[in-house]
Order: C-alpha cells, then sequence, then structure tokens
C-alpha cells in the first residue's frame, strides 16, 4: 500500500503565522488600551463605586501599521474624564525604530524600489513613494544639522582637502558643480568628516567660503592641510589659516610627472620618484631630488624634470612632522577612497537637479560610510605629536 506524502504549502503557512502574529499584537494592544481606560476612571465595565471617576460610551476603531502588519484598536470613550493613551505612544515609540531604518536605507544609497520591497517585509505592507519622500526629507534635516554642527574637538592637527565634480541639469544644459569635503584627525587621532559643502568651482573664492565657513563652527589648531595642488585652494589656505602648512599629495604629483613621461619610462621614474620619498629627512630628499633631476635630463625627460625641479619641495612638508605619521599624511588617499565610494554611488544618478541634491546626496554617503567603516576606529597614535614644534628646525632638517 502506497505512503501518503503530506505536502505543505509554505506560503500558505507564512500568510497563518503572519496573521496570528498580527492577531496577537492587536488583542494584546486593545487589552492594555481597555486596562488602561479602567484605571483612569478606577472601575472595571459596569461596576458601580464611590471611586469612580467617569463613565464609559462605548468606542472608536483606530488603525495602526505596525511591523506585524495594520491592526484595529478600540480605542475607549470615556464621558467626564478625557482617555489620553500613552499605550500607543509608548508601542510608536518601538516603531519608530522601523521609520529609522527607512531613513538610514536612504542614507545608505538604498533605491527608491528597493526601499519599497524592503518595507513590504518590514510593515507587511509596502510603504508609498509619497512615504519614502518625506522620509527623505526628514533625512535632509537630519543631514543639515550633522552639516553644520559645531566641532567638538579643540584641535584638528590635520585636514585632508578635496573637491570631487557632479554633473547638474541647469536650463537644459549640463555642468559640473564641486563638492568640497574636509576631513579631520583630532588630538586623540581619530578621523571625522569635519566639512561638505558645494562650491561652484574649485576657486579661490569657493575655497575661502568653505575654510571660513569651517572656521565659524570652531576648527582651530590645524597643523597641516593636505591636498592636491589647487592653486585657489592654496591661497585661501594661506590667507585662512596663516599658520597652518600644507601639504601636496605626492600620489597626485607623481600622475603629474608621468602626464610627461613616456609610457615605456614610467616604471623607472617612479622608482626615482619614491626613492626621493624614503629619505630619512627632507635635507636627504632634496638632495636625492637634484640627482634625480640630473638624470632624468641625461634621458633627455626634461619636462619631467621641470616639474620635479619647481613642486618637489611641497610634496616633502609631511617631513617636518612624527615619522610615525608620514605614511598617513604625505598622501590625500584617505578622501580618495571616499571619493570612490561617493562616485560609485552617484554614478547611477547621472545628472542632478540641483546642486543641493548632489550635496545632499555625498552627505548622506559621507555619513553611512565613515560611521559603518570607521567607527571608534583610531586613524592614527598622537602620543608623539605633544613633542612636535610647529616649524621647529630640528624636525624639518
Amino acid at each position: 500500500m502506497p505512503k501518503k506524502i503530506i505536502q505543505l504549502n509554505e506560503e500558505i503557512i507564512k500568510n497563518e503565522i503572519k496573521e496570528l502574529v498580527r492577531g496577537s499584537v492587536e488583542e494584546t494592544l486593545n487589552n492594555l488600551l481597555e486596562q488602561e481606560a479602567k484605571q483612569l476612571i478606577n472601575a472595571a465595565k459596569y461596576e458601580r463605586t464611590e471611586e469612580r471617576q467617569g463613565y464609559r460610551s462605548g468606542h472608536y476603531n483606530r488603525n495602526l501599521t505596525t511591523t506585524s502588519g495594520e491592526v484595529t484598536l478600540k480605542i475607549p470613550k470615556l464621558k467626564e474624564i478625557a482617555f489620553e493613551t500613552a499605550i500607543i505612544e509608548r508601542y510608536r515609540r518601538r516603531e519608530s525604530s522601523v521609520e529609522e531604518a527607512l531613513i538610514e536605507m536612504y542614507l545608505a544609497g538604498v533605491s527608491v524600489r528597493r526601499v519599497e520591497d524592503i518595507t513590504e517585509v518590514l510593515w507587511g505592507s509596502k510603504v508609498s513613494p509619497s512615504t519614502i519622500s518625506e522620509l527623505n526629507k526628514k533625512a535632509y534635516v537630519h543631514i543639515e544639522d550633522w552639516r553644520n554642527r559645531a566641532l567638538q574637538s579643540k584641535k584638528y592637527h590635520y585636514v585632508y582637502v578635496d573637491g570631487l565634480y557632479m554633473r547638474r541639469n541647469w536650463g537644459g544644459e549640463y555642468e559640473n558643480v564641486s563638492i568640497l569635503v574636509a576631513i579631520g584627525v583630532n588630538e586623540d587621532g581619530y578621523r571625522e568628516v569635519i566639512g561638505v559643502s558645494e562650491g561652484m568651482k574649485e576657486d579661490k573664492e569657493s575655497w575661502k567660503s568653505f575654510f571660513l565657513w569651517l572656521k565659524s563652527r570652531g576648527l582651530e589648531g590645524v597643523n597641516l592641510f593636505i591636498g592636491d595642488k589647487c592653486q585657489g585652494m592654496l591661497e585661501a589656505v594661506h590667507e585662512v589659516y596663516p599658520e597652518s602648512k600644507y601639504q601636496r599629495c605626492t600620489v597626485h604629483f607623481y600622475r603629474n610627472v608621468f602626464s610627461v613621461t613616456p609610457r615605456g619610462k614610467m616604471k623607472l621614474v617612479a622608482k626615482m620618484l619614491k626613492a626621493i620619498h624614503a629619505q630619512e629627512n627632507k635635507k636627504a630628499a632634496l638632495e636625492k631630488a637634484k640627482t634625480v633631476v640630473e638624470e632624468l635630463r641625461k634621458m633627455k625627460l626634461s619636462e619631467a624634470a621641470k616639474k620635479i625641479e619647481d613642486s618637489i619641495e611641497e610634496t616633502l612638508t609631511y617631513m617636518g612632522f612624527p615619522s610615525e605619521h608620514w605614511t598617513k599624511i604625505r598622501t590625500n588617499n584617505v578622501l580618495e577612497r571616499l571619493n570612490r565610494e561617493i562616485r560609485r554611488r552617484t554614478r547611477v544618478v547621472g545628472a542632478f537637479p540641483d546642486g543641493k541634491s548632489a550635496l545632499m546626496l555625498v552627505c548622506a554617503r559621507l555619513r553611512h560610510v565613515t560611521g559603518t567603516q570607521w567607527g571608534s576606529k583610531k586613524y592614527m597614535s598622537m602620543k608623539h605629536f605633544e613633542n612636535f614644534i610647529l616649524g621647529s628646525d630640528s624636525m624639518i632638517s
């Protein structure tokens, strides 16, 4: 006799369990509301006591969306006393974690369509695009508060600065809009995104406004700015922070030299450049640079030699700081990595409708990446910095 095969419909079982949970949540909340009404009037249903504070007058229904689905609450109506429930608000505070999750999904760069799919799992029904739009507005407020916050650290010894370009649609035509970014390393050795702002161009006025804005929010005590060679940036730094020094990113400098180097000789030139920055101090590095310049001229690479001769010193500023920090402060790699992450996310957007939307998405990505990847991880140890005196001859020589 053949055995009976039991077949289970997984979808039906899931729906049954989901309905069971939803019904349980609904029943529990209604029981809590009933108990709350009993305490307010100091009497149970149909109970006659001298301590009674009011009378029941039926109830009205109110829908509440929960993570278990939509439930119908029976809100008690009372006479001679107002019924103000704390139950729903307490429950809403728990449910607000779902709303926060939606905002976090937006901050993480999740598409609206994907958010709709996820909310169907979280809420039991899809959240409409208009609701997501409202949450995005709320996220914008959070971002603006974060972007304009007062800087808490007393000092940021090192500050990395860079600008990246986004495309925006302006009157039917496309143009670039720059987003200026600054990352600071505080006196405890932790990284922090301290500034993100829109700049029409990477010119002096845009950078000057950016640095003045940072200063108004509390950016002081900067020993070294690290970035690419942007003339507008350099002029603005020296004007707003005249006591601070500037380090030109060595990676960008190498690229600049490679731009006038034949492909077949790039590996050799790269070794020569690295040899300059491998010296034990600035004096030795400058001597090595002279040798490299002479060798390049012998190799008929006069343009590359000229670039090194004119600009090598601005790439060696880091040698005036604790040697334990050299590998971290001679390049702008910390910002370059963030920029790649930002471009990866913004590439799918194409052209932004305006600079504000570009700024908000960049800020959202920065908050998410730094919050999930940096956390409480220390970037560098500052125990050697206490003996450092800015511009001292002993450190530079």
